[in-house]
């Protein structure tokens, strides 16, 4: 991808080889977003661990205290008393059959998809559309559910999806806005890198967390020492980096 001169300037103002702490990460990326919008900040880890096994497959999703920043759009496959649940709760978009037929009719105007389980047959149809962009109901992230009032609201307080790519095992989180203070996206990084080590395979096997950098929209990748996740390991971290 070609890259402009914004972020070739950028990446000239630190040292891309360095391995930071996450605050100190963390304030680089705040201090090289220029873009004339306000960039989304987002955690990129490599993961030991090999997509391609199902019992390696690294899924879920996990609440940012401090939030996203975007006012994330739901919508609500269900019908009957969740359906009411789903307005309540506040989904942008809330149906059954009639919901399904205008999805298929090419409406796509939300970030997230929530359905109750009697209606996954019918919402299955729409796999070719859904699958492709991460919109796939899926009981693993807890957006099949008869409890779509919670899910909803935890979805527009801050929950977000995470998964590992097939190529690379890498996986992506965005932590917040650029505009956010330094100790909000500290918090939304901790809350990641906690929930990703909570919910390590197994059978992976080596050193786990293998890559970690944090980057804004348009901004270079800072490195991130996974040796230095927690503020009180902090002077272990030449250790762990040569380890």
């Amino acid at each position: 991808m070609a890259q402009g001169k914004k972020y070739r300037d950028a990446a000239r103002r630190f040292d891309g080889q360095a391995l930071h702490a996450p605050d100190e990460a963390i304030d680089i990326v705040k201090n090289l977003a220029s873009a004339g919008f306000d960039e989304t900040v987002e955690v990129a880890v490599q993961l030991g661990v090999d997509p391609r096994k199902a019992d390696q497959q690294v899924r879920g999703t996990v609440a940012l205290p401090a939030g996203t920043g975007k006012d994330v759009r739901v919508a609500v496959f269900a019908s009957g008393d969740a359906a009411a649940q789903a307005r309540a709760a506040g989904a942008d978009h809330v149906g059954a059959e009639d919901l399904v037929e205008q999805v298929r009719g090419g409406m796509l105007d939300f970030d997230v998809a929530i359905a109750t389980p009697d209606l996954m047959a019918q919402v299955a149809q729409l796999g070719r559309t859904l699958g492709p962009r991460g919109l796939m109901p899926n009981p693993k992230t807890g957006t099949v559910t008869m409890d779509v009032g919670k899910a909803v609201g935890e979805f527009k307080g801050g929950r977000v999806e995470y998964r590992t790519e097939r190529q690379g095992a890498n996986v992506h989180v965005p932590l917040g806005r650029a505009s956010f203070p330094a100790e909000a996206l500290v918090s939304n990084f901790r809350a990641v890198l906690d929930e990703l080590q909570r919910v390590k395979p197994a059978s992976a096997k080596g050193r786990y967390l293998k890559r970690i950098s944090v980057s804004s929209t348009m901004g270079p990748g800072v490195k991130v020492d996974p040796g230095r996740l927690k503020p009180e390991v902090a002077g272990t971290a030449g250790r762990s980096a040569s380890a």
